[in-house]
């Protein structure tokens, strides 16, 4: 099998994989969040408006649609999906490394649909660090221009290329790629981590890169090491996944560091919820990305895909509702209580 020809298939094992299997691990924290209750809310749900911004994009809700999947035929449909649900309720949207596609061309429609069926959604293109750092500028280029994007997330994902048997074990340079794609590039970028989280540490030196804003992808939710451990099927990499399935900073955690940093910060991992949304925004996110929840029935049906927005939207808005916020922003004046080990470690990190 080509090196080109691998990344596609690779694709399509993750999809099967994320469906088929148990894939989620560790604690994203927000059981041990609970949202101070406004017993006089003042306001009329009915009334509530989701509609907020991002970098300067009106969207529907703070609900973004994570970056999924992408650069095989067999996603096709799946994108096609997640896309009109995108479009329908105007959610921001993310699609998943674009590698494939720009190592086979002909892969480029998988990806390209998006736009197509999503006319006037916020899309983010995806590009892997590594790849930016060997190809340079282009690529985000073209990966932009596969979807017409209005931003790229530049993703990292570490702990995934350390236990992948195809993985890209050198991360040497990346930080400067970074650097000069900022500095360079005419759309906004988006640095986002795969559910290991960022730390209060690494966001400063990607807000020092220029970043515009951060993923925080925290552990707590899908596990690219159990998936690829789960790929590695008895092999002694599995035994290497099995090893860091706790691996990571909880998605709670993150979010309350990197927030410390400033700039737009998109909570994703473990998010489950129409009520953890709520939460991430109240403790600093501007949007609340899922995946998983959505993948699952956008493989049945556009109309399963359709009733699962709406079920995270009315948690949301009744979420709102129980604490008096009248939009998205207003729930960052909403008290949170936080305990368990969640608070130790925020504590801890102060």
């Amino acid at each position: 099998m080509t090196g080109d020809t691998a990344t596609s298939s690779r694709k399509r094992d993750h999809l099967l994989i994320c469906c088929e299997k148990p894939i989620e691990t560790g604690d994203a924290g927000f059981k041990d969040v609970r949202l101070v209750h406004n017993a006089l809310p003042e306001c009329d749900m009915d009334a509530i408006e989701l509609k907020t911004r991002f970098l300067g994009s009106p969207l529907g809700s703070p609900l973004f649609i994570a970056a999924m999947t992408g650069g095989h035929p067999d996603t096709l449909e799946v994108n096609r999906r997640l896309a009109r649900v995108a479009e329908r309720y105007n959610l921001g949207m993310g699609v998943g490394s674009q590698r494939a596609a720009l190592e086979k061309p002909e892969l480029e429609k998988s990806f390209a649909v998006v736009r197509e069926e999503a006319p006037h959604t916020f899309l983010c293109a995806n590009l892997g660090i590594v790849q930016l750092r060997d190809h340079g500028i282009e690529w985000a280029e073209r990966a932009v221009e596969m979807i017409d994007a209005q931003a790229i997330a530049i993703h990292i994902n570490s702990l995934q290329e350390s236990i992948q048997p195809e993985g890209d074990h050198n991360a040497e340079g990346c930080l400067e790629a970074l650097r000069n794609l900022c500095k360079e590039f005419s759309r906004p970028v988006i640095v986002k981590e795969t559910g290991s989280g960022i730390s209060a540490e690494t966001a400063r030196l990607i807000r020092g890169a220029g970043a515009s804003a951060i993923d925080i992808g925290g552990h707590g939710g899908t596990s690219w090491a159990k998936i690829e451990r789960l790929r590695a099927n008895g092999s002694d990499l599995a035994d290497l996944g099995e090893a860091f399935l706790s691996w990571g900073i909880p998605t709670v955690v993150s979010l309350c560091e990197v927030r410390t940093v400033g700039g737009p910060i998109i909570a994703t991992g473990g998010l489950r919820s129409g009520v953890d949304i709520a939460k991430a925004v109240a403790l600093g996110a501007d949007l609340g990305g899922m995946a998983l929840p959505l993948l699952k029935p956008a493989m049945e049906s556009e109309e399963a895909l359709f009733a699962a927005v709406e079920a995270i939207h009315r948690e949301l808005r009744v979420a709102m509702f129980l604490t008096g916020s009248r939009r998205p922003q207003d729930l960052r004046h909403t008290r949170a209580y936080i305990t368990g080990l969640t608070r130790q470690m925020i504590e801890i990190s102060d």
